[in-house]
């Protein structure tokens, strides 16, 4: 799938006499999480919360009720306010370990507190990379499977507020990636055409698929070199997008 993806990118390419497929990028979208910054895991930041609240429960047991209610979220599910969403999603785990009293408050109350307790933080490459694209006069924009309300928790505390021309959740058009809309959304506010962004994340199916069906260019990073997929376009460090920009 991935090989057949990028044969068609290539000859797309070709046709418009574009040798380098990286030539004409005007702008980088990046993915947020686990790609600009990184955090506690799901689990730890829920064990964290539930603790505060006298509620204690082992990390597997929270990691399975996790990963079990991520699989019950429809695309209807991201048509939802940013509350409402996340109220859902913890009421299927809360319900999962068990606990019967007080739920929709504390279901409530894990929003409210959650970026105080997930051990925010920039990866050491982000900083420089930016600056490099700036130097390269490059529009700069975030596209990400979270809600704009995350977004503007998140990028005060890592000192990105202010960076971007443009930020972009879910709830921008009531799909997540790889759905080519989120994408189709960002390049439509940035004034630019789809194959002028290239989109940089660490998900091969949500950032790097997902950014080439909707026609844009993207890189793969892939930090810790398990993606073995020879044909996927891919880079160890943000900072390697500098030479292909």
């Amino acid at each position: 799938m991935v090989a057949a993806l990028i044969w068609e990118l290539e000859r797309t390419y070709a046709n418009r006499g574009e040798l380098d497929p990286m030539k004409g990028v005007k702008a980088v979208l990046f993915d947020l999480g686990d790609t600009l910054i990184r955090t506690a895991s799901v689990a730890k930041i829920l064990q964290r919360i539930l603790s505060l609240y006298g509620v204690k429960r082992p990390l597997p047991e929270i990691e399975k009720a996790r990963r079990e209610a991520e699989l019950e979220i429809s695309i209807e599910d991201y048509r939802l306010p940013y509350m409402e969403f996340w109220v859902k999603w913890n009421l299927r785990i809360l319900k999962r370990l068990g606990i019967v009293e007080d739920l929709d408050r504390l279901s409530r109350e894990i929003v409210r507190v959650w970026w105080d307790n997930a051990d925010v933080e920039l990866y050491p490459d982000v900083m420089e990379t930016i600056k490099h694209l700036r130097e390269r006069n490059l529009k700069l924009g975030i596209v990400t499977n979270g809600f704009k309300n995350d977004i503007d928790e998140i990028l005060p505390r890592v000192g990105l507020e202010g960076v971007f021309e443009i930020t972009v959740g879910v709830d921008a058009v009531g799909k997540p990636k790889p759905y080519k809309d989120i994408f189709l959304h960002a390049v439509e506010r940035l004034g630019i055409r789809p194959h002028e962004a290239l989109c940089v994340g660490d998900s091969l199916e949500m950032d790097y698929i997902g950014a080439l069906k909707a026609g844009l260019k993207a890189i793969l990073l892939d930090r810790d070199g398990v993606v073995r997929d020879k044909g996927v376009h891919k880079i160890r460090s943000l900072l390697e997008i500098v030479k292909h920009v």
